[in-house]
This record gives structure tokens, C-alpha cells and sequence, in this order.
């Protein structure tokens, strides 16, 4: 099975924050892989892992990083897939990083979510596949309706309180 999804980090310290992803994307039967290169002390195997990713089947790349954050624009730069950056929370917060990752130069895109937003990064990822991939499509479709069950069950359970004097639902 090649992997749809790749996910890299800067090291194994962002795993904690991986972690969410990797989990959506396995309960989600979406095939990943997983990796742990540095733009700053790899940058060579950064490269060529970038370079490899279409060649191993990988349609998006998810890549997180902390500090300066260097590592979804080296990716951008060296591969024609989309690359969706993770801001990793640090000493700053996570706004070092996520600054960071959404200022790339013109022609160097890179999608950004939120900081340690690795979980909706895999959910961001399933959904560009989906464009092509009618089996990922109605993956993402099912779980969203999940969504929408969990709320609806939630509303009914706040209508259900009784124990204010002043509550008119």
C-alpha cells in the first residue's frame, strides 16, 4: 500500500503534536507514512525526500515544525505536491513558527493551519486527495457527519438541564 499522506517533522520532540494526525488518518483508513527530517541539519535528505514524494504515491505533505520553521517551505520549494505546514507550539506560543510558515515567498506556497493544528492538517490533507479520490471523498464525508451527530446530541443534552431558574430552553 504507498502512502497518500506523508507526514515530517523536524524531529521526533513534534511527535506529542503528530500524533492527532496520524490517528485521523489511521481511523480514517487513509495509508500515511511517517518521517522525522530537519531543514536545518538534514537538508540534504529534506530535499531528497521532497523530490521522492510523488515518485512513492504521496498526494500532500503535512510538515511541522517549531522555532523558525524552516521545514514546509524547503519542502514547497523542492516538490510539486501541496505542503501544509503545522506551526509547533514553543517559546513564543507557536506565533515564531507559525509566522514563520505562513510568510513564504511568491511561487512557495504552503497551507497553514492553526498552531499544533496537526489534526485538522490530516483532515485538510483527506480533503485534497477527495478532489480525485471518491473513496477518500466519502471518508471525510462520513466523518464530518459524525460531527454534526456529536453537536446535535450535545444541544439536546444542554436543552435537557434543568437546574436554572432563569434558562427558557
Amino acid at each position: 500500500m504507498k502512502p497518500l499522506v506523508s507526514i515530517i517533522m523536524g524531529s521526533t520532540s513534534d511527535l506529542p503534536v503528530m500524533e492527532k494526525a496520524c490517528k485521523w488518518l489511521n481511523d480514517n483508513q487513509i495509508p500515511f507514512e511517517v518521517n522525522a527530517l530537519s531543514a536545518h541539519r538534514t537538508p540534504d535528505a529534506v530535499e531528497a525526500f521532497a523530490k521522492g514524494a510523488k515518485e512513492r504515491g504521496v498526494k500532500v505533505i503535512i510538515a511541522a515544525a517549531g522555532m523558525a520553521a524552516a521545514l514546509p517551505g524547503v519542502i514547497a520549494a523542492s516538490t510539486p505536491l501541496p505542503v501544509i505546514g503545522v506551526p509547533i507550539k514553543g517559546m513564543l506560543d507557536g506565533l515564531d513558527a507559525m509566522l514563520s510558515i505562513i510568510q513564504m515567498p511568491p511561487g512557495i506556497p504552503v497551507a497553514t493551519v492553526g498552531v499544533n493544528a496537526a489534526q485538522n492538517a490530516a483532515i485538510l490533507a483527506a480533503e485534497m486527495i477527495a478532489l480525485a479520490d471518491e473513496d477518500v471523498a466519502a471518508k471525510v464525508e462520513a466523518w464530518k457527519a459524525g460531527l454534526g451527530a456529536k453537536i446535535e446530541k450535545a444541544n439536546q443534552d444542554l436543552a435537557a438541564i434543568k437546574d436554572y431558574a432563569y434558562k427558557t430552553n
